[in-house]
């Protein structure tokens, strides 16, 4: 049910997120709660809603929530976790209090991104709708 766009941006999405967690490794972070909770304030920062809230949008139990998101907010879930990347290797934080304010940056600058895409097309992006939506394949289909 994928289009073939949407598998590799995926596929890119998956290096992006190993790029970040790497950059966390790096930084001093180490247990999967403290991954746990960076990708939350990673994801509340960009989206305005935490994974467990944005899982409950999307009607999902215990799936992906990167598996189930339109190709708009996988596009900017990438923003929020590149930035992030890119400000911790420039500031080199060391731990995980550190590293929680580089990741407030990274999803500031997609939540900026974001809010200036809905103000554009009238409509929030963050939508119960999923990659293989039949509604969101006629939308794919016109751009």
């Amino acid at each position: 049910g994928y289009s073939e766009k949407w598998i590799e941006q995926r596929l890119h999405a998956i290096d992006v997120r190993k790029k970040l967690t790497a950059e966390w490794n790096r930084a001093g972070v180490k247990s999967g709660q403290e991954y746990a909770t960076l990708t939350n304030i990673l994801t509340k920062s960009w989206s305005g809603h935490s994974v467990p809230e944005y899982k409950k949008i999307k009607g999902l139990k215990k799936e992906n929530l990167r598996d189930n998101m339109t190709d708009i907010e996988l596009a900017l879930n990438q923003l929020a976790e590149v930035s992030a990347t890119a400000i911790s290797k420039v500031k080199k934080p060391k731990g995980f209090s550190q590293t929680k304010l580089t990741v407030l940056e990274g999803g500031n600058i997609a939540n900026n991104a974001r809010k200036e895409l809905e103000q554009s097309i009238g409509q929030s992006v963050i939508s119960p709708l999923n990659a293989q939506s039949p509604q969101l394949l006629e939308i794919s289909d016109d751009t």
